[in-house]
């Protein structure tokens, strides 16, 4: 599991590389798990936490470049 911390030290390009590539390794879990493969089953918990944690702090950081603009105008 990543901290909070170590995504906030992120670009959003590097953010939404890391996202797309944990969809990816999500896929693949879901695929392990249908399949009777999966060994690791605490992987698809944080990968999932991962994600939202993501997508979370890209929301934030949309938010507050919308206030900025906003604020400019």
């Amino acid at each position: 599991m990543t901290k909070p911390a170590d995504f906030r030290a992120k670009t959003i390009d590097q953010l939404k590389d890391q996202l797309s590539d944990l969809r990816k390794e999500q896929f693949n879990l879901r695929f392990q798990k249908a399949s009777g493969q999966l060994e690791n089953v605490a992987r698809v918990r944080t990968v999932r936490r991962d994600i939202a944690r993501i997508e979370t702090l890209l929301a934030e950081r949309a938010r507050g470049t919308a206030k900025t603009a906003a604020a400019k105008a």
